[in-house]
């Protein structure tokens, strides 16, 4: 199993592709990682740390071909390895490919993975290791250009690779990765709630949190909601312009960072437009979809446009499509025609999902505790 991750700079892929190998190991996978931006610079001792994109094109270029020449010479000998690299590099040079088509010709992935994360935690990492130059427009342009670039790559430089996207937001993205590299036969679910217009029904919220955390028990689980912090950080910047604030701080506690109101609510429609795309590729690259629809305290369905958007495009993608509706009332045919079966609590549909060939195995839930 040869797998080659990539995603912008600012996303800490080291530490966390680690945390990777360690659970391949833990499950007896013998897995070993290769961090070429690391290796670039034991073959640059002169470069300072950090400063290894300032350099020369031409220098770049022989340093990663360098590096890549060994990547692939011991991926001859190493049964699984993990390829910790980039698609594209936005930096100083301007926009710039960061790979060598034939030499990914020559590794032959198996898997390409592009880590994404929420752009205020980006922006506060290159922060913390003095980086200023790049706007948060730069840096959502930057995500989407690595999106795409690691998708044709695995279009181009492979026939067998697939790609996906996996978002660095959820803690067990680690383990979920681990599961698309060894094991294949667990089915890959979507999974589909409503999140913006019940952010204060905290009712709702834990019934969503419980399915969130019962579903990724059993199935490879791509969430929508591990980018969650993005949406709600353009209602802030919305309300911080209409009290006339310059600055708003958003982040979790240890990543807080203050960003220009203005700043912010100029990459309002990128947020957006990424938000439509990438989910829709989320269903694209799962099995089947599972949604989730609650009961309001009113006792009306909680369900958005987007819930709906998601069910039937993968109805129209021929996924299978799961509904678990919580709600009194019966769902109109708008859900019963576009879906695979319907379900009125998540044990009813995990039973179904048991008897019916959809779990691999039987989890014992340890590493979800």
């Amino acid at each position: 199993m040869k797998v080659v991750v990539t995603g912008q700079v600012g996303l800490d892929k080291k530490p966390f592709l680690q945390r990777v190998v360690e659970i391949a190991r833990e499950q007896g996978h013998d897995l070993t990682a290769f961090n070429v931006g690391e290796k670039m610079y034991a073959e640059a001792p002169d470069v300072a740390p950090g400063k290894i994109l300032d350099l020369p094109l031409a220098r770049l270029d022989n340093l990663r071909r360098s590096v890549f020449k060994d990547i692939i010479a011991a991926s001859k000998s190493e049964q699984n390895i993990l390829v910790n690299t980039h698609a594209t590099f936005r930096w100083n040079h301007g926009l710039f490919f960061a790979f060598d088509h034939d030499q990914m010709l020559a590794l032959d992935a198996d898997l390409y993975i592009v880590l994404l994360d929420s752009i205020d935690r980006v922006a506060w990492r290159l922060r913390r290791d003095g980086h200023r130059d790049h706007s948060l427009k730069d840096l959502m342009v930057w995500r989407e250009e690595e999106v795409l670039a690691t998708e044709l790559l695995s279009r181009i430089a492979s026939g067998h690779g697939k790609f996906y996207i996996c978002v660095r937001g959820d803690d067990l993205l680690a383990e979920t990765m681990v599961r698309l590299m060894f094991r294949p036969r667990m089915k890959r679910a979507y999974l589909s709630f409503p999140m913006s217009h019940v952010m204060d029904m905290p009712d709702v919220l834990k019934v969503i949190e419980d399915f969130r955390r019962n579903m990724k028990r059993y199935f490879t689980c791509f969430d929508p909601a591990d980018m969650e912090h993005e949406k709600p950080m353009t209602f802030e910047a919305i309300d911080a312009a209409r009290e006339g604030h310059r600055t708003m701080t958003v982040g979790h506690v240890g990543e807080r960072i203050e960003l220009d109101v203005q700043e912010v609510m100029g990459i309002i429609p990128d947020i957006d437009g990424q938000i439509y795309v990438r989910d829709f590729k989320l269903i694209d690259q799962a099995d089947m979809i599972v949604s989730l629809v609650p009961e309001c305290s009113d006792g009306k369905p909680a369900i958005s446009s987007g819930v709906e958007r998601e069910l039937h495009h993968a109805h129209e993608s021929t996924r299978d499509v799961f509904v678990v509706w919580l709600p009194r009332c019966e769902p109109s045919p708008f859900i019963t025609e576009t879906c695979t079966k319907v379900f009125h609590s998540a044990d009813e549909a995990l039973r179904y999902f048991q008897d019916n060939g959809y779990v691999e195995q039987q989890p014992d839930g340890s590493l979800f505790q």
